[in-house]
């Protein structure tokens, strides 16, 4: 059968994140860089979402399902634990991130910097003032979440910790995104220990390029 191939883009988290499943399983696979909504994307995703995957015939859309896809068709190591309680808890902290964190550290906070609905394309440092007290209350979440072992999920590496490393890339890319991170004592050592994995260094997204407006 024909290598896995996803589509997205690099920049996407949870592009980002599904490439790391891939490179902790050494499984070969294909990105096909593509923006988001592109036809190749809505031609599987009925809204347009990234990343896509195909594999032979196969096609499937969301990147939990598709971790999970790979995950299970492809030989040890695995990142869903077989331990029914891990498992839950991988469960409990991607279903966190992917709805209530991303959204805030994201979709929300470092939007505001990159994406901005400012009439002179600056900052929106309204809306960053006004989301800090949620960023800072979700990173001394994690930051208490990764405090004993430096994993979201038991003591080994889960899709949990996958999914999150992503989002605190990009998050500390930002001011105080970043320096919320280095003031988080645990999460900053989780975040300097998983991001040296060759699974990260390989799949880390290419800088933006610079504004030439």
């Amino acid at each position: 059968m024909a290598a896995p191939e996803i589509i997205g883009s690099a920049r996407s988290t949870y592009t980002h994140a599904v490439r790391m499943v891939c490179e902790e399983k050494s499984i070969d696979y294909v990105l096909t860089e593509k923006p988001l909504r592109a036809p190749e994307i809505r031609a599987i995703h009925p809204f347009g979402k990234m990343p896509v995957l195909r594999h032979g015939d196969f096609q499937l859309f969301e990147s939990k399902a598709i971790a999970t896809y790979l995950d299970r068709s492809f030989p040890a190591p695995y990142v869903f634990p077989s331990d029914p309680r891990l498992a839950a808890l991988t469960e409990q902290w991607v279903s966190l991130v992917n709805t209530l964190m991303d959204h805030t550290l994201i979709r929300t906070y470092l939007f505001a910097y990159i994406a901005p609905k400012t009439a002179n394309g600056e900052p929106d440092r309204a809306t960053i003032e006004a989301v800090m007290p949620a960023l800072r209350e979700q990173i001394s979440v994690l930051d208490k979440a990764v405090a004993e072992t430096s994993y979201l999920v038991g003591d080994n590496l889960t899709f949990a910790d996958l999914n999150l490393l992503p989002i605190l890339h990009r998050v500390q890319l930002a001011p105080e995104g970043a320096q919320a991170l280095a003031d988080a004592t645990y999460l900053a050592r989780y975040y300097a220990q998983h991001t040296t994995r060759p699974s990260f260094t390989r799949t880390v997204p290419p800088p933006r390029p610079p504004d030439r407006s």
